[in-house]
């Protein structure tokens, strides 16, 4: 079954090489330009694993995401091959959006509890669910502002 499929296991922390690049891509997926331009690169799939391993993605979650399947993201990673620029977009607004989460809860357990329930200002919408488009992943992240600054409404 699909949801079983071995995906990386979660550590307590992420590894300070890992953390640096995130925050490097996470401030290009709040610029629109800097996050086209490193979208057209392609960010390598190896990144789809990182993002299944910091969010506790189930490989059905991580396939809805890519609309690929693990083994193909698998095989990308072992060839060395990088996500489509529509891929590698949603992955590094994605990674900014962990990192603004990070921010605003102060810890991942805590953000990644908010994200698997449903959200008053997303219509009782499961945040998570909306990770699977481009628009989806700007809801969430528009949500997690204004509860940043309050704005519960």
């Amino acid at each position: 079954m699909a949801a079983t499929a071995h995906l990386p296991k979660i550590t307590a922390t992420m590894p300070a090489a890992l953390r640096k690049k995130w925050a490097a891509w996470g401030q290009a997926g709040q610029d629109s330009f800097a996050l086209v331009m490193e979208a057209r690169k392609g960010v390598p799939a190896a990144t789809a694993f990182e993002v299944a391993e910091a969010f506790q993605l189930q490989a059905n979650e991580l396939e809805a995401i890519y609309e690929l399947s693990t083994k193909t993201l698998r095989t990308y990673s072992q060839e060395k091959k990088p996500l489509s620029a529509a891929s590698s977009e949603k992955t590094l607004k994605i990674i900014s959006l962990y990192n603004l989460g990070l921010e605003v809860f102060g810890e991942a357990a805590a953000f990644l509890r908010w994200l698997d329930k449903p959200a008053h200002g997303l219509d009782q919408e499961v945040p998570l669910r909306l990770l699977e488009t481009s628009g989806g992943i700007d809801l969430v992240a528009e949500e997690l502002t204004r509860i940043a600054y309050g704005d519960l409404s």
